[in-house]
């Protein structure tokens, strides 16, 4: 499978972060078209988000506690074919890293046979408790970075 992103990766910059969840589609995600409804697929995104956030140490809750808040600026994704009942797939998540204080990740969503059924990005800023956008890195989050910079982060 041939590597998509969004995000421009400079020479020096390490390797995304990746985690991937498995989503079986439940019935309840199906629309009148007997295939999944498209809102659901950001739920799916997310879900997968979460996931590799917590491997790493940098979920939300980590966030939260160090007085940041990760709202959305951006959400994007590319429809390529339908989920279906039933089946099983692949949700891939990957930080991409930045100088920029935000989160960039894009998302691959696979069937079983590896196929890409769809694809897209967020973009999450940092603001501090005051709903302010921060613009610098706050301490336990630029810990991470250097340590991911340096191939020292491991996943949890």
């Amino acid at each position: 499978m041939k590597k998509y992103t969004y995000f421009k990766q400079e020479p020096m910059d390490p390797a995304p972060l990746e985690k991937s969840i498995f989503h079986t589609v439940r019935f309840h995600e199906m629309d009148v078209m007997q295939i999944v409804w498209h809102g659901h697929y950001v739920a799916m995104c997310e879900d997968a988000r979460m996931a590799l956030g917590d491997a790493f140490g940098m979920g939300y809750e980590d966030f939260f506690k160090n007085g940041v808040l990760l709202p959305v600026r951006q959400m994007h994704l590319d429809y390529l074919a339908p989920l279906t009942y039933g089946h099983t797939y692949e949700v891939k998540a990957r930080l991409f890293y930045t100088e920029a204080v935000r989160l960039n990740v894009d998302f691959t969503i696979l069937d079983e046979q590896k196929n890409v059924m769809a694809r897209g990005y967020s973009v999450q800023l940092l603001m501090d408790k005051n709903q302010q956008v921060l613009f610098e890195r706050p301490a336990f989050y630029e810990k991470i970075c250097q340590a991911w910079k340096q191939g020292k982060l491991q996943p949890k």
